[in-house]
């Protein structure tokens, strides 16, 4: 971003590194910044608003966007229903000038690499694998199993920390959101 145009910007972390905070703080302090949503061939839930949460398609629509090249990425997930990033839309904010961001798993920045290798891949770090696992721990939402299942994955996910162009550690919320937004090219607030 630091060329003056705006940029694309893919974060990957594990489960529990606190991606989500670090993104909506970064979006609160720098509202230019455009989040991706995503199409989902799911069904809304109540209080879910078309193109906020997500543009929900129908399977065939999303076959489409498929066959087409116009998903930047996309998955199924649990074997159920579908989600991507509309190529179109993140092209579309690009060249209105805003910088956007994707917050993908680690499949999902990958093929994003293949298609726009372009973008800068920032991966979202914990201080340490203990860290990590009291965090998620910590949350109290989910069984052992799943914590268990999660910190596996989350091996595999540093395991390609050098695939990424940075890597910004989150010792804490406020050092994460400075570090992204200095990588982002974003002017300090």
């Amino acid at each position: 971003m630091n060329s003056g145009s705006p940029r694309l910007v893919v974060v990957v972390g594990p489960s529990g590194v606190g991606k989500g905070t670090i993104v909506r703080e970064l979006r609160r302090r720098y509202p230019e910044v455009w989040l991706s949503v995503s199409a989902t061939t799911r069904s809304p839930r109540p209080g879910e608003v078309e193109g906020e949460d997500y543009y929900f398609v129908g399977d065939e629509r999303f076959d489409d966007l498929v066959a087409a090249g116009e998903m930047l990425e996309w998955a199924q997930v649990f074997g159920l229903n579908r989600y991507g990033t509309m190529r179109h839309a993140v092209r579309e904010h690009l060249e209105h000038g805003h910088p956007v961001l994707l917050e993908l798993d680690l499949a999902g920045a990958r093929q994003v690499r293949e298609s726009m290798p372009e973008a800068q891949f920032v991966f979202i770090a914990p201080p340490s694998f203990a860290e990590l696992r009291r965090r998620l721990e910590g949350r109290g939402t989910e069984t052992p199993e799943a914590v268990a299942r999660r910190l596996e994955t989350a091996r595999d996910e540093m395991a390609a920390m050098p695939e990424f162009d940075a890597v910004v550690v989150n010792e804490s919320v406020e050092t994460a959101v400075g570090e992204l937004a200095s990588l982002m090219g974003l002017q300090k607030r």
